[in-house]
């Protein structure tokens, strides 16, 4: 989609990681992202295996479904990540590499966005799990 992530989140480089919303409904949003150079700074996680740190590609995740319900005009207002639930992570994503994720939506309430989500590398499932936000403003 057109709009930049930027207008749409409050989350800022180098801690933005999503780099575009493909596809946006009520049920699905799906976006897209590359670790890249600009995140070398978390290639201390696993230096050895070139790896995106897991807790990285959940708040990707999330906040690919903020963005989402951002475009989808569900939610107005600053959300913030309050808890996760049944996350399990199945490889690792290495930088260079596209991931893309799909957030489904369970409820969104003026308060609150509860969404669950895949992330996938070379159509191969990196980790799952669920998320709950609640309105900071």
């Amino acid at each position: 989609m057109t709009q930049k992530i930027e207008d749409l989140i409050p989350h800022r480089a180098p801690f933005l990681f999503v780099d575009e919303i493909i596809s946006y409904t009520a049920e699905t949003i799906i976006g897209l992202n590359t670790f890249t150079q600009k995140d070398a700074w978390l290639q201390g996680s696993f230096p050895d295996f070139n790896y995106v740190p897991g807790t990285i590609l959940i708040e990707a995740m999330a906040q690919c479904g903020g963005a989402g319900v951002k475009l989808l005009g569900l939610a107005d207002g600053v959300f913030g990540l309050v808890s996760l639930d049944n996350i399990e992570f199945f490889a690792g994503v290495e930088f260079e590499k596209l991931v893309k994720f799909v957030v489904k939506n369970i409820r969104i309430s003026e308060k609150i966005i509860k969404q669950s989500g895949e992330a996938f590398s070379d159509d191969k499932l990196i980790v799952k799990g669920e998320w709950l936000c609640v309105k900071l403003q």
